[in-house]
């Protein structure tokens, strides 16, 4: 099953990660990664560029309006995440308590990625992108 650990920072806690050292902090992430790599779970893992260079598309009107971002409160920003192939719910909240970002300020969010399966087989669109997973390898 697929999960993705999405990980949150309030506003002390990014100003905690801006005020560390980035050397400092690549090692201990380093290392996870290469844990994550070595168990054969780890899917895909980035972060994010500052949500001060973010802009927002609004679809409440017609046409949409785009500001800068960030949307909606700064208090827990979506700072990044990681995709992982894992057994269970429990295994993926095992590697969440692992993240090297952690104490106070950050929080993970866990969500399960729904396979193409669990969609109508016998809809066009699902054929489409099923057709399209499996000749890029995705399937």
């Amino acid at each position: 099953m697929k999960y993705m650990l999405i990980m949150r920072a309030t506003d002390e806690g990014l100003a905690q990660m801006q005020n560390a050292d980035f050397t400092e902090m690549l090692e201990p992430v380093g290392r996870f990664n290469d844990e994550l790599i070595r168990a054969g779970v780890l899917l895909a893992a980035e972060g994010l560029e500052d949500a001060a260079e973010s802009v927002v598309v609004d679809h409440s009107s017609e046409p949409p309006v785009v500001t800068d971002g960030p949307y909606g409160e700064t208090k827990e920003l979506f700072g990044g995440f990681y995709l992982l192939n894992v057994a269970s719910k429990e295994e993926a909240i095992e590697w969440a308590k692992r993240l090297p970002a952690a104490g106070p300020g950050f929080k993970t969010e866990i969500r399960r990625v729904p396979t193409i399966d669990e969609f109508p087989q016998d809809n066009e669109w699902i054929k489409k992108e099923r057709a399209w997973r499996e000749s890029t390898g995705q399937l």
